[in-house]
């Protein structure tokens, strides 16, 4: 059984603005709305930041139904392609929330969040096989798959975590992330129900909102490269704020690297190394810096317990063990997800031999560190008969003054049958030159791997999480 409103009494569960909820009522609200859930299929949830929210997928969770989480902010053809392949009975909102026409016949149950203390706790025994959400790919090959994670997948990797970060229901997990997808959701929210521990959402991220929040006792932070950039960008002129991430017991980044300029001005500031972990939708975290580890910039760590992990050459022969040679990741374990929602060929496709071959390229130390260098698929140059992975070139370029933001693509060359190309935006009026950029490059990593063609953009288009979108900028 996955247990998600674990802690008993009324200590506070959730708190959104100036809502909160306490573990009974979040309790008896849950339950309330769990009664009035059908008994199989799925339903859908409209995943605004809102209380609302997660007493849906809680009571869901209670009645054993798969939810699928609806990003409010997707267009209207993703959402009839979500809608139409995973066929939820039921979409679960606020009372203030507005969906969209389009989504037509498909019923509508408001959720209410208001405490209900006195509400009989709502009991189904449930397979832990069963799936406990559908979440949808961003689509960035295709259309968006519905990944299956099972209550299963999510308990054990919640508590792996809670392992590795000494994560307790002592804790005040404090974000600002979607409910859409696992970051925000599966950690964000399942993460301390199932510790008995506090979330505070900020419903949308600011700096002195999170101040004000670490001040009133929050103990953790989660949160995404573009939240820890601002944060860099303020720590010269906010003390208050350095005071507060300096107490702070954890401070998380993830769904996409954060890069070296932010870690260096954050650590300088306040002493705190922030900690950067490694998942997918498909695989929820495989990986994670140790806190206390002495520092590998760049790194994401070493598997989490239960999980195995390898890397693999172009023709699937595991790589030797510390052998800093670029391969893609595979793993398995039981956070792994079930297989994707009508398409048993993509599933089939997914797996080696009970691996998952993830399509991320990094490269492994001898003490099982592992570093990512990008995606197979876009973030992996093959220029001249070397493997470049883009990332460490982006790092690099975030390093000169003049730029405010990089991404690393390849193109066609004639000679090269691939040249490395930089895409800035600058931090000042006057770009740096592809000649200056280039000679950072070589010097600091390698002179195969300098950019030969600089293109400035006044931004770099990115997706909910962050992550740059490289078939944008290609296109």
């Amino acid at each position: 059984m996955l247990p998600l409103v674990s802690a008993p009494g009324g200590g506070p569960a959730l708190t959104f603005g100036e809502r909160t909820l306490s573990y009974e009522e979040l309790s008896g609200a849950a339950s309330r709305l769990a009664a009035e859930l059908p008994r199989d299929g799925r339903v859908a949830v409209w995943a605004t930041p809102s209380l609302e929210t997660c007493v849906a997928v809680t009571a869901a969770t209670l009645a054993g139904v798969a939810v699928v989480p609806l990003n409010p902010r997707s267009g209207e053809r993703e959402l009839r392609h979500v809608v139409d392949d995973s066929s939820p009975g039921l979409l679960l909102r606020a009372p203030d929330a507005e969906t969209p026409g389009f989504l037509g016949p498909l019923p509508r149950l408001e959720v209410d969040a208001s405490p209900a203390p006195g509400a009989p706790p709502f009991v189904r025994e449930v397979d832990d096989e069963e799936t406990a959400l559908v979440v949808y790919t961003s689509g960035t090959t295709g259309p968006p798959k519905g990944v299956l994670l099972s209550r299963r997948a999510v308990a054990a990797n919640l508590d792996a975590l809670a392992r590795i970060w000494e994560w307790t229901g002592d804790d005040t997990l404090v974000h600002a992330l979607p409910l859409f997808h696992v970051h925000g959701l599966v950690l964000g929210v399942l993460g301390p129900l199932r510790l008995g521990g506090h979330l505070v959402h900020l419903g949308r991220f600011d700096t002195a909102e999170l101040t004000r929040a670490l001040a009133a006792g929050a103990t953790m932070l989660f949160g995404v490269p573009t939240m820890y950039h601002r944060l860099a960008e303020a720590v010269d002129e906010d003390p208050e704020l350095v005071k507060e991430l300096s107490r702070a017991r954890l401070l998380v980044s993830g769904s996409a690297a954060l890069p070296l300029p932010d870690h260096e001005r954050l650590t300088a500031a306040t002493g705190q190394r922030v900690v950067e972990r490694y998942g997918m939708t498909e695989t929820l975290m495989n990986t994670s810096v140790r806190p206390g580890d002495p520092a590998r910039p760049g790194t994401v760590g070493t598997p989490l317990d239960e999980v195995e992990l390898r890397l693999v050459d172009d023709h699937g022969v595991p790589l030797r063990a510390g052998a800093e040679e670029i391969g893609e990741v595979q793993v398995r374990g039981p956070h792994l997800f079930s297989g994707y929602l009508n398409r048993p060929g993509a599933t089939a496709e997914a797996m080696a031999d009970g691996w998952f071959r993830t399509g991320d390229m990094a490269v492994r130390d001898t003490e099982g560190r592992v570093r990512l260098v990008g995606r197979k698929s876009t973030d992996l140059v093959k220029s001249g008969g070397y493997k470049i992975g883009t990332g460490e070139i982006e790092n690099t370029l975030l390093s000169h003054p003049g730029v405010a933001e990089a991404a690393v693509t390849g193109e066609p060359d004639p000679d090269l049958g691939e040249r490395v190309v930089a895409w800035i935006v600058p931090a000042g009026p006057v770009p740096p030159t592809l000649e200056e950029l280039a000679d950072l490059v070589a010097a600091q990593l390698a002179p195969h791997k300098r950019p030969r063609r600089l293109r400035v953009v006044g931004a770099l288009p990115r997706n909910d999480m962050g992550k740059v979108l490289k078939r944008e900028l290609r296109a």
